[in-house]
């Protein structure tokens, strides 16, 4: 019995013994592989991430060259159909310019024929304006050098006109409170 007993005794020390073998290498075993698959995961995950980025870097760069091809195409018809809206307005006074022309030839009714030219004359004047074109007011005024350009002195009529504008050669205009256009003015000294 005895020796069956020590038998027993070494037949589960030599599985304590495997089994704490196997424990052992298991443990290590996966520590060994999880490292690696670890680092391979973490480097794959970069290298995915890295990938979507240089994906969306590129997607961004193509979008910005359309935009850009997009803005310079509307830009380039926006400058050559600027004017189109006023071109459009003023070909009624056009008309109108033609039929005073031929008024002009075949009436010698001279009351007749400045009536008509001054309704011309109007209607330009009032289609301006509706495009925001406004004429500057310059006679009597103080010479300014941000509104006029002087085209010669004189010397004043009155001292209160020195330094003020005395005559307008070429009138000055406004496009919607913007200056387009310096008047040329005479000022007196």
């Amino acid at each position: 019995m005895e020796a069956q007993e020590m038998t027993n005794n070494t037949e589960t020390t030599e599985k304590s013994a495997v089994m704490d073998s196997y424990t052992d290498e298991s443990a290590a075993q996966p520590t060994k592989v999880e490292e690696p698959t670890v680092e391979v995961s973490v480097e794959a995950q970069l290298q995915t991430a890295l990938d979507e980025q240089k994906d969306k870097y590129l997607r961004l760069m193509a979008e910005f060259d359309n935009f850009r091809r997009r803005t310079a195409k509307e830009r380039l018809d926006l400058i050559q159909t600027a004017g189109k809206d006023v071109i459009v307005s003023l070909l009624d006074v056009l008309d109108d310019c033609d039929r005073a022309e031929k008024q002009l030839q075949s009436s010698d009714d001279i009351a007749v024929q400045k009536e008509g030219i001054q309704l011309v004359f109007n209607k330009l004047r009032s289609v301006m304006v509706q495009k925001g074109v406004k004429a500057m007011e310059t006679v009597h005024t103080d010479f300014d050098v941000e509104l006029h350009e002087a085209i010669t002195e004189i010397p004043a009529p009155v001292d209160d006109l020195k330094g003020k504008v005395v005559d307008e050669i070429v009138k000055g205009y406004y496009l919607n409170d913007k200056l387009i256009r310096f008047a040329k003015v005479v000022v007196g000294k």
